[in-house]
């Protein structure tokens, strides 16, 4: 990348994470870190996604450029180190994460790995501007979220 683009691309990325902080600390509990860096991480990718599926129904006005920074946002936050969030002990408390994924690590992150390989496909897509393949890879995505939903995310809180 060369110097007249490296400037402008920093401090974009850096209003980015400004813009976006306020969001991810609404969920920070010091009495359970963990947990809340969890917790902020599935709302920073919550609030990338629902944007893009609802472009995809036609809930919303199809905006290419908004849909290029969504996709962008969530392959970002995607690519964070989310298993940090989950170490030994961090099953109690203020959360929605089922004790399977702490019985079966390997499988929690094959499935987390497996988000983010289309995070970055859907990216991809994005980039192309095809509406059906964007659409057919938003829905890969969501399937993806489901997967891992469907076996560790519990519906209420557990304590």
């Amino acid at each position: 990348m060369s110097k007249s683009v490296l400037k402008p691309v920093a401090a974009l990325v850096s209003v980015a994470a400004l813009a976006l902080s306020p969001l991810a600390l609404s969920h920070l509990d010091e009495n359970e870190f963990h947990q809340s860096y969890r917790q902020s991480y599935f709302a920073l990718l919550g609030a990338n996604f629902g944007p893009m599926g609802a472009m995809v129904k036609g809930e919303m006005p199809w905006n290419q450029e908004q849909l290029q920074g969504f996709a962008d946002d969530f392959n970002a936050v995607a690519s964070l180190n989310l298993l940090r969030g989950f170490p030994d002990g961090s099953d109690k408390g203020t959360t929605r994460a089922k004790p399977e994924i702490w019985e079966n690590r390997d499988d929690f992150a094959q499935k987390l790995s497996d988000m983010q390989a289309a995070a970055k496909d859907l990216g991809v897509a994005v980039k192309g501007g095809d509406r059906a393949a964007i659409a057919q890879q938003v829905g890969a995505v969501g399937q993806t979220c489901k997967a891992c939903h469907d076996e560790y995310k519990s519906k209420d809180y557990l304590y």
